[in-house]
């Protein structure tokens, strides 16, 4: 499980570093998901090395929206000040999300010209 616990820490340090290196828009914990895909892609990465530790983050996984509660706690006025915009794009964004999903399914499950179902 250290072993596993490491990894993932030191593949989401190298995605920070890169970020703030590079002075990227993208987030250092992405560039980090992003390395350790390509780890398991090219086998660099066992996927029994992480699966002790996954497990253990999955299984607590509930401790992680703590800190979201508070913020939304903390920020209480602002979100009751500026509820119809955050209503209104989460509405809006919920609606194009199923609407990309389903054409991509759609898309994906449609057979090709010539291809035998």
């Amino acid at each position: 499980m250290v072993r596993g616990l490491t990894l993932l820490l030191l593949f989401q340090f190298c995605g920070e570093f890169i970020s703030r290196m590079l002075d990227l828009p993208i987030p250092g914990k992405v560039l980090g998901m992003g390395l350790l895909l390509l780890g398991l892609m090219t086998n660099l990465v066992k996927i029994k090395w992480l699966e002790e530790a996954a497990e253990l983050l999955l299984s607590n996984m509930a401790l992680f929206f703590v800190p979201a509660g508070v913020g939304v706690m903390v920020y209480g006025d602002l979100i009751a000040a500026e509820w119809l915009p955050i209503s209104v794009a989460t509405i809006l964004s919920t609606f194009v999300v199923m609407a990309v999903t389903g054409k991509l399914a759609q898309k994906l499950e449609t057979p090709e010209q010539g291809d035998v179902e």
